[in-house]
């Protein structure tokens, strides 16, 4: 059976989608998958062994000059690439009317998706040939794994979910494993970020520990957050630039991760590496860390990030990832 999925982003949405694919690779011998996503999340669907191919998509880029001459090219070369198969489903995961009408409407094959109800934009559902009923109380892992059990007719599994990638990085760890904790400090949203006041007082906390510190960072402006967060303190390093891959080698050598609510938070819950994750606005009921060792550390009262202690994740270091 040959499947095309349809989930274009964000990072944390494409992560929560594979261990969906590992259910149905369980359930359906010989089952593979083309995807389509986002072209800066390429690397991650080529992770889980039932991909055969993916498919990039640039719509965050393509908005910005939809009608030039080198856009039209790359859109009439993405549709020639999705219709290349037919394929005998095509699941759009991403219940979007963006997703469904752009990518969805023009593939080849069954159309299944989330009906009116289930769906982001109800509307979406307009461009299906099968509409599924997913209950939207339940983690967004949960919701897609029951979307592809309804679409590929299978048992959802009772068992916790597998996303079958930290086998691949485990294998190939860095000299220096395990005597480093990783600091993920980048968000989005202003009110997703925690103070640099209390970053730089839980990096002094951790000092007497003898681990080392390692700062990531994406964009230019958190790279100038990490240096001024690392600076005077020799226990930390701010890391060059690097690939979602590489930034996979680092998190899956780590003894323990720090995160605020970002996308390279769920990558280190799929790498079932020990993280605690710091919440303010957001629910981590239905969106946080899906994994092994994965803790929520909010707020005892409102929703200001500034309002967790330092002291208080450092006391959490020690218990969940002993030094």
């Amino acid at each position: 059976m040959q499947v095309l999925i349809v989930k274009t982003s964000s990072m944390g949405d494409v992560l929560h989608t594979l261990p969906a694919l590992t259910d149905a690779m369980r359930a359906i011998p010989g089952i593979r998958f083309d995807w389509v996503v986002e072209e800066g999340f390429s690397q991650i669907p080529t992770w889980h062994p039932a991909v055969d191919r993916v498919i990039p998509v640039a719509i965050r880029r393509w908005r910005k000059n939809w009608f030039g001459s080198e856009t039209r090219q790359e859109r009439c070369d993405f549709k020639r690439l999705v219709q290349e198969r037919t394929y005998d489903v095509v699941i759009d995961a991403q219940g979007l009317i963006k997703s469904a009408a752009l990518i969805t409407r023009i593939a080849k094959g069954s159309k299944h998706g989330q009906d009116a109800k289930s769906a982001r934009e109800p509307f979406a559902s307009w461009f299906y040939n099968h509409r599924h009923d997913i209950d939207k109380q339940q983690h967004a892992v949960e919701r897609t794994r029951e979307l592809f059990a309804k679409s590929l007719g299978y048992d959802k599994p009772e068992s916790y979910g597998d996303y079958a990638i930290a086998a691949r990085f485990l294998s190939h760890l860095p000299a220096d494993a395990g005597q480093y904790l990783v600091f993920l400090h980048a968000t989005t949203r202003d009110e997703k970020h925690w103070p640099e006041s209390h970053w730089r007082e839980l990096i002094e906390l951790m000092a007497p520990s003898g681990l080392k510190l390692k700062l990531p960072w994406g964009a230019e402006h958190e790279r100038l957050r990490a240096l001024r967060l690392a600076e005077g303190f020799p226990h930390v390093e701010v890391l060059p630039k690097l690939s979602l891959q590489q930034v996979a080698e680092v998190l899956a050598g780590a003894k323990g991760v720090v995160s605020v609510d970002t996308g390279l938070s769920h990558l280190t819950a799929a790498l079932d590496r020990p993280n605690i994750t710091l919440f303010g606005p957001t629910d981590p009921g239905l969106i946080g860390g899906y994994g092994q060792n994965q803790y929520a550390c909010r707020p005892e009262s409102g929703n200001s990030m500034a309002a967790i202690p330092a002291q208080k994740v450092a006391a959490l270091i020690h218990d969940r990832m002993p030094v």
